[in-house]
């Protein structure tokens, strides 16, 4: 299944950056903690070259918490600074200001040396769409600044937001790649809610989702809907439609409700806490 989303404003807000990056002196990236690397814009890497970064893998609370554990020891083995949380809970987003800061530490000594005080930090704010920018955006300065929504694309322009004397924020929309060459990641990313529902066919995402978690999370499904684990995910999710009662005209089980049921559990997180990659399989 090929899933590619590139609509013009990304063009656009990918522009904005290359300039608006000459004035930051931080890149705060916020990832899915259920997929921290489908969800890493490979372009940030480019454009946030000697910036310091703080990678923040959001929607922990619905990710695999000893698997989150290893990509946070991955992403520091790797130099970033990193933490787990979700943007909606206070005391997770207090965290962000201490990563702020080990972060900063080298930009802050050397502003030091060069007599350089009371000039704050001025951070960029980047993801992909529906990751939850605006939703942290919003608890971290502890006050609506950003508009927030489920679904992407909410944030269209940039938003410059002073938090304190010494630090401002720098909103962005939501921003994915030209590319997915790894057509897995196009699945997840679907699957999490990051592109729009109009590009790719709800049937055949399900299929694939099934497939994964009865592979990575045996018996979750059974536990979740009440169904077989079968060798064929076609018949689970007929399976799922008979369970929940789906049917169409003359009682035929509704299979493409049941798969947009599946997909909706596994985005809002209600199926249980999974991770669909590990720095095991990098």
């Amino acid at each position: 299944m090929d899933i590619q989303w590139y609509p013009g404003h990304m063009t656009k807000a990918i522009r904005q950056m290359k300039e608006d990056i000459k004035v930051i002196d931080l890149i705060i990236e916020l990832l899915d903690a259920r997929i921290p690397l489908s969800s890493r814009n490979p372009d940030i890497d480019t454009l946030g070259a000697n910036k310091a970064r703080l990678l923040l893998l959001n929607k922990a609370d619905l990710s695999d918490e000893k698997t989150t554990v290893e990509w946070l020891e991955y992403f520091k083995g790797k130099g970033y600074v990193a933490i787990a949380m979700d943007a909606r809970k206070k005391s997770d987003v207090k965290k962000v200001d201490a990563a702020v800061e080990e972060a900063c530490k080298e930009k802050r000594e050397r502003n030091k040396k060069r007599g350089i005080v009371n000039r704050p930090i001025r951070a960029m704010v980047v993801g992909i769409p529906n990751i939850g920018k605006s939703s942290f955006i919003n608890s971290f300065a502890g006050r609506a600044c950003a508009k927030t929504g489920n679904t992407p694309g909410v944030t269209k322009g940039k938003q410059w937001i002073r938090l304190r004397n010494d630090l401002e924020l720098l909103d962005t929309p939501g921003i994915l790649w030209p590319k997915f060459e790894d057509k897995t990641v196009g699945c997840y990313l679907a699957s999490l809610g990051a592109i729009r529902t109009e590009v790719f066919d709800n049937d055949e995402l399900a299929l694939f989702m099934v497939k994964l978690l009865k592979d990575r999370y045996p018996g979750l499904l059974f536990e979740h809907y009440g169904i077989s684990e079968s060798d064929d995910p076609v018949e689970m999710i007929y399976d799922t439609a008979k369970v929940r009662h789906f049917v169409k005209p003359g009682n035929e089980p509704d299979y493409s409700k049941a798969a947009k049921l599946i997909l909706d559990d596994i985005k809002n997180g209600r199926i249980g806490r999974i991770s669909l990659e590990s720095p095991a399989g990098v």
